[in-house]
């Protein structure tokens, strides 16, 4: 089962976190998989937490297409796909494209099952 941990950190933190990651790495200490989406602005992480719900909708539906995500969430498919865009470019999901009928389909994928929030500085 995948965890992904987001979180709210200055440049600095991030920066500092990866290159100590990256070290662990290196010298072969990593025991498990570690997920982790850092915010450097609060308008971005404002953005994540306030459609945070799309993510479940993904989760518990399983929709096939982003249009049947849309017609479930009762957003329209423009602004959904803004969103859609926005948690694919961060990294809280992907977007599986197939081609079905001579259409391409592009359906959302949510790989964890839980998100951790870390607001420790």
């Amino acid at each position: 089962m995948k965890h992904l941990i987001v979180s709210l950190k200055t440049a600095d933190e991030i920066f500092k976190g990866f290159k100590k990651a990256l070290h662990k790495a290196k010298k072969g200490k990593v025991k498990t998989p570690h997920f982790e989406i850092s915010f450097d602005n609060k308008k971005d992480f404002d953005k994540f937490v306030k459609n945070i719900y799309i993510l479940k909708y993904i989760l518990v539906y399983k929709p096939k297409s982003v249009y049947e995500l849309a017609k479930i969430t009762k957003i329209d498919v423009s602004n959904l796909n803004k969103v859609i865009l926005f948690f694919e470019e961060v990294g809280a999901l992907r977007v599986k494209v197939t081609i079905e009928s001579g259409r391409t389909v592009k359906m959302p994928v949510v790989e964890y099952q839980t998100i951790e929030f870390n607001l420790a500085a």
